[in-house]
């Protein structure tokens, strides 16, 4: 079994979902996520799309906010709306994701947005993130949506019934998304992480250290342990608009997530103009070094 950060684009279609998956533990907390920005239809350095940006950068696995399942696009992909997906996964040679968000019941601590019916976290979007080719799909919710964790655990239930042996499955909340229980410190305990994984989730995810108000290093690091002791991998995420912040920030959080035992990484999609390509391979550099930083960016060469 290779490790995810020495596959090439061949290894990765030959493998399975727990395939991948082991290539991601046998990375050894080496494996960076991508988020990327569709709210607007814009690239940072056009005609490439951000996703080619993000992977000629380092990136491991692509994460789409804010997808549409009933109308798919992606901004400087020129494709057929239902090749969209594969078409970018030629042009990146990456793993790619989409964000469907669990709408809960929480009182909520801002105005709760409305969200276009394929974005959601129903099952008739998880089979067409199937069908469209994505590889991998995440709950959670972004700012304002009132996605809470019980509406998670709901949705992932479903969903590792219907495409939970194809797609891996990730799951968790980067901030609180709205929901005033669930704000701080509060947006997860150990029985709910004990919940994501009996739900079916392969992959749960956690606000990185220093993010979230009241996550601290070791906050993250215990629950990191629980999520082990499940059998399952973590993530670590950096939803709170600091993927904006300066490299020496960026690289303090990737040393503190990589100490406490993360096995992927998250960067989110909120850098201006949708991402930040230095903070990337900053945080490439500081996880991994300049080998396998600059051997990720030359595999972004499809082969």
């Amino acid at each position: 079994m290779k490790r995810l950060l020495n596959c090439d684009t061949s290894d990765l279609k030959k493998m399975n979902k727990q395939e991948r998956l082991m290539a991601m533990e046998a990375s050894e907390g080496r494996v960076l996520v991508q988020e990327l920005s569709l709210f607007h239809d814009s690239q940072l350095l056009a005609p490439l799309s951000d996703a080619e940006m993000a992977a000629a950068f380092g990136a491991d696995l692509l994460l789409l906010n804010a997808f549409d399942c009933e109308h798919p696009h992606v901004a400087g992909i020129d494709a057929e709306p239902q090749e969209v997906i594969r078409t970018l996964k030629n042009y990146t040679g990456r793993l790619v994701g989409v964000n469907l968000e669990p709408v809960g019941q929480s009182e909520m601590i801002s105005e709760q947005f409305e969200m276009p019916e394929g974005r959601k976290a129903m099952v008739a979007n998880a089979l067409k993130a199937k069908e469209l080719g994505f590889d991998f799909i995440l709950l959670t919710g972004n700012p304002g949506t009132g996605v809470d964790n019980a509406a998670i655990i709901d949705a992932l239930k479903e969903m590792h019934e219907a495409v939970g042996e194809d797609l891996i499955l990730m799951a968790g909340k980067m901030h609180a998304a709205g929901s005033k229980k669930e704000a701080g410190n509060h947006i997860i305990n150990k029985e709910q992480i004990k919940a994501f994984a009996d739900a079916g989730a392969d992959v749960i995810l956690l606000p990185a250290p220093g993010t979230v108000p009241g996550v601290t290093f070791d906050f993250v690091k215990e629950m990191i342990d629980l999520i082990h002791e499940q059998g399952k991998l973590s993530l670590t995420a950096i939803g709170t608009s600091q993927e904006g912040a300066s490299s020496a920030t960026i690289e303090q959080i990737a040393l503190m997530c990589k100490m406490t035992g993360t096995d992927l990484h998250h960067i989110g999609d909120a850098g201006v103009g949708g991402m930040d390509p230095e903070n990337l391979m900053a945080y490439s550099i500081a996880i991994r070094g300049k080998r396998h930083t600059y051997t990720r960016m030359a595999r972004s060469i499809n082969r």
